[in-house]
């Protein structure tokens, strides 16, 4: 099929070259002098033509046919994966758009997000600082308990001793030094005694 069409396209530009060449032969051959167009010669220049382009048709025809198919083709690939790339552009484009779009959205999300790990965070720091004061009031309360009783022993110990060196004192003014024997006999007969 492809052959019929190779054939036509040459028959028609060997009928044009023919045609143009008769075109420009007779006005040329006119001008010297009314001569006769020499139709043998010509017609074997015409021959000659034909056999020459069919010789160059037959050894560079399928090496010419195949160069520009094969540049058909790549010109052919070279749209389709320039198209493939402006494609990919441009979905590229329309992603880079809906980012661009949604970044007030992925702003706000984020600040949303962000206050609510800060509240998270500040409600433990308060939890553990409560937790700690708690401790240390407990701490407080033993250790005060402990330092009051501490006192008030001492305190015990104190009085018994002021109270001890009172009557001691009260007692050495009031007993007289029989008194005081007297006192110290009794005692011992009811020790021995008992």
């Amino acid at each position: 099929m492809r052959k019929k069409h190779v054939c036509t396209a040459m028959v028609g530009m060997m009928a044009a070259v023919c045609a143009a060449g008769l075109l420009f032969a007779a006005p040329a051959m006119a001008s010297e002098g009314g001569h006769e167009l020499p139709w043998g010669d010509f017609a074997w220049r015409i021959v000659n033509l034909v056999i020459f382009v069919a010789i160059l048709w037959h050894f560079a025809g399928k090496l010419c046919v195949n160069f520009f198919r094969g540049r058909k083709q790549s010109i052919k690939d070279g749209i389709d994966d320039l198209t493939a790339k402006r494609e990919q552009a441009q979905a590229r484009l329309a992603e880079i758009e809906k980012r661009i779009a949604n970044l007030e959205a992925e702003r706000a999300a984020i600040l949303e997000e962000s206050k609510a790990q800060a509240e998270a965070l500040k409600n433990d720091i308060i939890a553990q600082a409560q937790e700690q004061a708690k401790q240390i009031v407990a701490m407080a309360h033993v250790t005060a308990e402990s330092e009051g009783q501490s006192i008030v022993q001492q305190m015990r110990a104190t009085i018994a001793d002021e109270l001890i060196d009172a009557t001691r004192d009260k007692l050495l003014k009031t007993l007289n030094k029989s008194k005081h024997e007297k006192l110290i006999d009794n005692s011992l007969k009811k020790v021995v005694l008992q």
